[in-house]
């Protein structure tokens, strides 16, 4: 029997997940097909009640349902709870079990730009959706002592703050108005920036101005096509050192397919699919938010102020 791997999204036509995978399972002789299924918010109980059928082997969650699918799912992992956002479901039997393998894949990407410095306390991150529950809740495992959170519409920053208001208990963790002033002040003290919307997909936008950027800082953009976004290219001008976020959405599809198969993961196989998927096209930051026009409450990119939630998030598969 064939056995499915779905990605329930709403759209998910954007989503190059499917090109590694794919690989991933014919490498390691597994009889499986990963498809796309494009399901609506009022769809999202029937389709999760399908993953039941003894054809399935799981599934990937992506935006606008990580958050929406947690109370539909039998039982949720640690990482899921703690971050309130699923994008892997495996199965137990007949239940289905909710994971966040966004949170690897953010930590990978960490590590990876980092390096052997030693891990900084400060963070500035930009958006507040499901992919930002993953870098908020990485930056507050990874010993961080502040961490301000910036979002367009600044009740969702608050929303995802108060979230986190025990586990963070032991830190500063604050969301504060997208106004250029607050964003120069905060950019000065921190370290690490990490940009967890979708501005930066069309060539020219970026979420801020260049000339806030303060040199030495270390900058996360989870857009990882164009491989070297705006903001990537001003931060580097500035004197940054700058990652896209492919090493994020490939490690945290890999450790979704262990997830699902008990097998390791063919990494290289799936980078070179992912490098080629990207070549050919494709379009998506890490956590897979499609470009702002599609995300809900994302801004339009005529806006004055073109700063999208990487809303109801990846997210990422």
């Amino acid at each position: 029997m064939t056995r499915r791997v779905v990605l329930i999204g709403h759209p998910v036509a954007h989503s190059l997940s499917g090109a590694m995978q794919q690989a991933a399972f014919d490498a390691a002789g597994i009889d499986a097909r990963y498809e796309l299924w494009d399901r609506a918010p009022l769809a999202l109980p029937e389709a999760i009640a399908e993953l039941h059928g003894e054809d399935f082997l799981g599934a990937n969650v992506t935006i606008p349902h990580k958050e929406k699918v947690v109370p539909l799912v039998d039982k949720t992992t640690d990482e899921a709870h703690a971050t309130g956002a699923v994008n892997t479901i495996t199965k137990d039997g007949k239940r289905l079990i909710g994971h966040n393998t966004d949170v690897a894949g953010f930590t990978h990407a960490l590590d990876a730009l980092v390096g052997k410095q030693k891990m900084p306390r400060q963070a500035v991150v930009l958006g507040a959706g499901g992919g930002s529950r993953a870098v908020v809740f990485g930056l507050v495992r990874a010993g961080f002592q502040r961490v301000v959170v910036f979002n367009r519409h600044l009740h969702h920053g608050e929303a995802l703050v108060k979230f986190f208001g025990r586990s963070a208990a032991h830190m500063e963790l604050r969301a504060m108005p997208w106004h250029e002033s607050v964003l120069e002040a905060e950019l000065s003290k921190a370290k690490i920036l990490v940009n967890a919307t979708s501005v930066g997909l069309v060539p020219g936008e970026t979420p801020i101005p260049g000339e806030l950027i303060p040199p030495d800082l270390l900058v996360l953009d989870l857009i990882y096509n164009p491989a070297q976004t705006r903001l990537m290219r001003e931060a580097e001008a500035a004197g940054c050192h700058v990652m896209n976020g492919e090493g994020m959405l490939l490690h945290q599809g890999a450790a979704a397919f262990e997830l699902w198969t008990g097998t390791p993961a063919p990494l290289d196989l799936m980078r070179e699919k992912l490098e080629e998927a990207i070549a050919a096209g494709g379009s998506t930051p890490a956590d897979e938010t499609p470009p702002a026009g599609a995300v809900a409450d994302a801004a339009p990119v005529a806006d004055a102020a073109p700063v999208a939630d990487a809303a109801a998030v990846p997210a990422g598969d």
